[in-house]
């Protein structure tokens, strides 16, 4: 049997209003260093405590119209847990950006997410090494901040001032004590 042929890559799909949208199969390295870092700070905190943190390959099923495949995510009503995916709105998803997926994650997928009640929705940039937190106001998912990881060569020529106006940590809504060093999201990257 031929090596090649051996191999066969599992072909990823989520479907929105309906219709089925092939997803890329194999993330940058970048991609997935900058997605496994986020799940690994939200997954340590968690330990023990009601919510639970996701990564990449579960289904969410938000309505019958709409299953969708982030790439982090914290749930905490464990009754939208079930064998098969989460069946209801996370209370926090991350979608780390892609070439292919850059107008899909800000657009659609950020409504979808916002009609079904995502109370914290993240969009991280391993390009930029930023990321743009929005948080759920009156029903519509607002930007709160956003927040970057600046080059040295950039750091080392800011003022003090600007030094101490740049944010470096994100506050997750769900914890009062669970903030995120955005340098430590994009270790690696």
């Amino acid at each position: 049997m031929n090596a090649a042929l051996s191999y066969r890559e599992e072909l990823v799909s989520e479907t929105i209003h309906g219709q089925t949208v092939m997803m890329s199969p194999r993330p940058s390295v970048s991609h997935n260093r900058v997605a496994g870092n986020i799940f690994r700070i939200f997954s340590i905190f968690l330990r023990g405590k009601r919510c639970s943190a996701f990564t990449d390959g579960v289904d969410v099923h938000l309505d019958e119209d709409n299953v969708f495949v982030p790439d982090v995510m914290i749930v905490c009503d464990k009754d939208k847990i079930r064998y098969d995916g989460i069946y209801g709105a996370p209370d926090l998803v991350v979608e780390v950006l892609s070439p292919s997926s850059v107008t899909r994650d800000r657009g659609v997928k950020k409504n979808v997410y916002e009609k079904a009640g995502v109370r914290e929705y993240w969009i991280a940039d391993p390009i930029s090494k930023t990321i743009e937190v929005y948080s759920l106001q009156n029903g519509r998912l607002e930007l709160d901040h956003a927040y970057i990881v600046f080059p040295e060569q950039e750091w080392a020529r800011m003022t003090d001032e600007e030094k101490a106006a740049a944010r470096l940590s994100v506050k997750v809504s769900l914890y009062d004590d669970l903030i995120v060093d955005v340098r430590e999201v994009f270790e690696d990257v």
